[in-house]
Parts: C-alpha cells; sequence; structure tokens
C-alpha cells in the first residue's frame, strides 16, 4: 500500500487488552508488530481486561464510547471485532450492529473454542440473535476448518472463511545434556478444560515406571492453580513438577527456550496459541486431538492423543522423553510449518487483502 493509503485508509480493532492473559492478545500483539499496522493505520480499542468486575465493566463502557466516537468521526475503511463466546460475544456484537448501521464493513474473528457450546445453550431468542449479529458482518474468520464449519451450521448465511492464527518464529529449542531432565511444558489456564489434572495423572504413572528417562513437567498458568498443587502433593510427584502460575507475556521466551516438549491434552480447544508458540521454537507438541489442534499438528509435526486418554497420553510422553532424536525431529518439522503456514507476515498479508475485498 502507498505511503499516500496510509493517510486515510485506517482499520479499527477491537479485542481484549494487549495485556490480558489469554490467545487472543498474543495474536493481537504478533499482528501489531507486522507491516499491517502502520500499512492500514490501525487503531485499537480495548474492550476487556483483567481485573474486578467493576474495572471490567467500566473497561467496556469506556471502550464502547471510543468506539462511537471512531466509527463516527474518524469512519475507518475497516472494523475488525475479535469475538469470543459469552460476554465477549455480546460486548463485540453491539459493535457490529453499531458499524452496519453506519455502512462501515465490519469484519468478525471468532476466537471462542466454546462458541458452538455456548450457542447451543442459549435461549432460542439469543440465538436468533447470535445469527443475525454473525450473518450481518462483511466476513467471519474462522481459526481453521473445523471452526469454519461449526460458525457456518450456526449462521448459515454468513460470510466465513479462515484465517489462523500468527505467529513469529524464533530460534529453536536446545536439547539437554546427556544426564539432564528432559522439560515438558504446560502453557494455559490451569483446570480441565486445558487437560491439567489428567496430565499430572499421566505424569504420576510416567515417573513410577522403571528405568526412566529424567524429566520435569512444569504447568504455568492461572486458573485452579492450588488444585493443582494439591494434586501434585497427593500423588507424590513433587520432585519432579514445578508450578509457576501465570507468566507474564515478557518471560514467556525464557520458558519456552528452557523446555524441549509442550504438552496440552485439552478437552475442547480452537487454535491455542500455546502450541503455535511451542512450534515456532522447535518443541516438540503433545496434545489431544482436540477442537482444532490436528489443523495444527500431524503425525509428521507432532503428537496427538485422544481427548482424556490418560493411557495414551502416558505412552506418548514417554515416547518423546525417552527418544530424543524423534524428539528433535517433529520440533524441528513444527518449527518448518510455522514458517510455511502460521508466519506473522504472512497471515498479515492475508488480512491486508481481506480489507481490501471488503471496502470494494
Amino acid at each position: 500500500m502507498s505511503d499516500k493509503a496510509t493517510e486515510y485508509v485506517a482499520a479499527l480493532w477491537v479485542s481484549t487488552s494487549m495485556h490480558t492473559r489469554g490467545g487472543v492478545a498474543s495474536m493481537v500483539r504478533a499482528i501489531r508488530d507486522t507491516r499491517l499496522w502502520d500499512d492500514w493505520n490501525v487503531r485499537h480499542i480495548a474492550t476487556h481486561r483483567d481485573g474486578s468486575r467493576a474495572a471490567k465493566i467500566g473497561t467496556y463502557l469506556t471502550a464502547l464510547i471510543s468506539f462511537v466516537r471512531e466509527v463516527l468521526w474518524h469512519r475507518p475503511t475497516v472494523v475488525h471485532l475479535h469475538m469470543s463466546s459469552y460476554g465477549s460475544f455480546y460486548r463485540k456484537s453491539v459493535m457490529v450492529l453499531i458499524s452496519r448501521a453506519l455502512r462501515i464493513p465490519v469484519i468478525v474473528h471468532m476466537h471462542g473454542s466454546e462458541f458452538h457450546v455456548f450457542y447451543d445453550g442459549s435461549p432460542r431468542p439469543i440465538r436468533r440473535y447470535i445469527r443475525f449479529a454473525l450473518e450481518s458482518a462483511d466476513r467471519v474468520v474462522a481459526l481453521g476448518e473445523t471452526w469454519a464449519q461449526r460458525i457456518s451450521l450456526i449462521a448459515p448465511g454468513a460470510h466465513v472463511m479462515v484465517i489462523p492464527n500468527a505467529v513469529r518464529p524464533g530460534v529453536r529449542v536446545a536439547q539437554p545434556a546427556a544426564g539432564d531432565p528432559v522439560t515438558a511444558l504446560f502453557l494455559g489456564n490451569i483446570g480441565e478444560r486445558k487437560g491439567a489434572f489428567v496430565l499430572l495423572d499421566a505424569w504420576a504413572d510416567l515417573m513410577t515406571e522403571a528405568g526412566a528417562t529424567p524429566a520435569r513437567l512444569v504447568l504455568a498458568g492461572d486458573g485452579e492453580v492450588e488444585r493443582a498443587g494439591q494434586q501434585v502433593a497427593e500423588l507424590g510427584i513433587e520432585s519432579s513438577v514445578q508450578i509457576r502460575g501465570w507468566v507474564d507475556p515478557q518471560r514467556l521466551p525464557d520458558l519456552l527456550g528452557a523446555a524441549q516438549i509442550l504438552v496440552l491434552p485439552s478437552r475442547n480447544e480452537g487454535q491455542p496459541m500455546a502450541i503455535l508458540e511451542a512450534m515456532a521454537r522447535g518443541l516438540c507438541v503433545v496434545a489431544s486431538a482436540a477442537g482444532g489442534i490436528p489443523e495444527l499438528i500431524d503425525e509428521d509435526c507432532g503428537v496427538l492423543v485422544p481427548v482424556g486418554n490418560r493411557a495414551a497420553l502416558t505412552a506418548a510422553l514417554r515416547k518423546v522423553i525417552d527418544d530424543g532424536a524423534e524428539r528433535k525431529a517433529l520440533g524441528d518439522k513444527a518449527w518448518h510449518r510455522i514458517l510455511s503456514d502460521f508466519d506473522a507476515d504472512a497471515i498479515a498479508n492475508r488480512i491486508s487483502d481481506l480489507y481490501r475485498e471488503a471496502a470494494r
């Protein structure tokens, strides 16, 4: 895009704060560091942030006022709304309708791993409203084919397209020296949905096997941290498990750089940034075949296990812990897949093309 175009062409991004916890903030930060941000004079409004209920309400009301001012005074070429389930949907759907009323092209970027659950559990009038909001958008962006199909079933009239999450490739991690432990990392909300507790059970099984290769497990994330600590104590695996709690995004590169395996046995997922960030550092990924995860890794660049299958998870971890050559090969292939399919610059170019199409 020419310099002259950037003087008047603008995109208005609306999402959770880039300082909040979770994958949406990670994805927005990745795109912010590409040319798209300057080429399209992107302005960003945060509708949600971590904190008290009062702080969250205040954030949204302030954001809504800012949004109305932007669309009335600056008339952006396109509005790009990053939406999830439940409260996120309600907050952003108001902005969908405002944009449509002002005839400003609007793109809804879906991130919610449980959006179909949210839809199915809503009363009939709310389901109609959800369909209406999605079908009112010029484009609905799904993170993968699985989610594109689910959105199309919810809103048959929606114009759905697939653009995956984006990440920056990094320096590949080093493998441990002989005798040093292999480090497996769990990164995400510590709870049932991410499979944290079945992971601890599987890890306990792993540690009881004779002749086990030295290994340690690091759990990093918010959520049910205290419950995880209690389970670790009950299982007697304190010597091989470290619970870090939430890690600031600025410290994430060091955390990934100290691991060789990323393990995420989720029960339900969209397109987890934790997996992409691990692939971008050449970690070997062991994950459940939930949601959009099989669109990120397959047998060529990772290990997939059935959802909730403790024995399969134990066996998968044992294989990649014991077999250093296989572990490194899978990590290398994952890193190359990031370059070919998920590089932030390439994804930013696809979003830029989408804006041009929407603005016609």
